[in-house]
């Protein structure tokens, strides 16, 4: 009989691409992992890993073990959520990836609305950046990712996750607000020669920004670079900055900063991910539900912006 706990460990293998990977997800040292995955291949009868320089790769062998793997774990994870649906009272922890402008605007009235109707559900919240977020839902690390997608940026497609969309978010070029003598640009173009702060290298909102400008005639001259979006509103604020912010930043409160309509006007989708065999679980779906109706809290009037290009 093979033991359902090294055959994880097997699928964590696959995921992560590296047993130090493996031992740093699971809270073991890589030489247990080995060991465990050693005493797995004993049990099957067959090799499982080859080495490939320093790392090890899994044999086609291995690579059926953990087809049948994944589909064990879902129809547990089913189970489980169908036996806690039968319970009168909504418990137990869900673990929450989001992004900085979700953690900002939407969990704390999600967090308030579920702690008066659930007492008994905890939830753990932990910052990601969106890719890793539905990467670590996929791979059991978290149970539920918010996540967002910006205009014709697409995602990796991950058949396992159960995708529900929670609102569409405008995206404005925010500048600093006009001063006694100093105007305000009033379009895309007329920012081209300032200085800039976008998020990092490699995230989606990055790639999305440097492509509009682009389209505009300009390559934008980032001076600063954070994932940080409340400094990238003191940047503009202070007027070191102008930079491209969503409406969500500002939590249904009056903007700081003065914000111009892009060419378009784009929208990204803000919405949540979880596997499809804990999407019917009470917890999921409580909080689920408190965040649409976060949304709807802070929705608030639309950010007085400068005119439409």
């Amino acid at each position: 009989m093979l033991d359902v706990r090294r055959l994880r460990l097997l699928r964590e293998l696959k995921i992560r691409g590296t047993l130090a990977g493996v031992a740093e997800a699971l809270a073991y040292s890589p030489s247990a992992v080995s060991q465990q995955l050693a005493l797995l291949e004993k049990e099957a009868g067959v090799p499982l890993l080859q080495k490939v320089g320093r790392r090890v790769r899994l044999t086609p062998q291995a690579e059926v073990l953990v087809e049948h793997t994944t589909h064990l774990l879902e129809r547990l994870e089913l189970a489980e959520a169908e036996m806690t649906a039968s319970l009168t009272t909504v418990s137990g922890t869900v673990r929450v990836a989001l992004f900085q402008s979700a953690a900002h605007a939407l969990i704390p009235q999600a967090l308030t609305l579920l702690a008066g109707e659930f007492p008994g559900l905890r939830v753990e919240v932990t910052e990601r950046e969106p890719e890793r977020g539905l990467f670590e839902v996929s791979a059991r690390d978290f149970d539920l990712v918010l996540a967002e997608q910006y205009p014709g940026h697409t995602r990796a497609h991950w058949p396992d996750l159960d995708r529900v969309n929670l609102s569409t978010d405008a995206l404005r070029l925010a500048v600093p607000p006009p001063h006694a003598g100093r105007s305000a640009p009033a379009s895309l173009e007329e920012a081209a020669s300032l200085p800039w702060v976008m998020e990092p290298q490699g995230t989606a909102s990055r790639h999305w920004a440097r492509q509009l400008c682009r389209s505009a005639g300009f390559e934008p001259d980032v001076r600063f670079e954070t994932a940080d979006l409340i400094a990238h509103i003191r940047l503009i604020e202070s007027g070191n900055a102008v930079g491209i912010l969503p409406d969500l930043i500002w939590a249904g409160q009056e903007p700081t900063v003065h914000l111009v309509d892009l060419p378009g006007r784009p929208n990204r989708t803000v919405f949540s991910a979880t596997r499809r065999s804990s999407a019917s679980r009470p917890g999921v779906l409580a909080v689920r539900d408190a965040l649409a109706r976060a949304v709807g809290l802070v929705a608030g009037p639309t950010p007085r912006s400068g005119p439409a290009l």
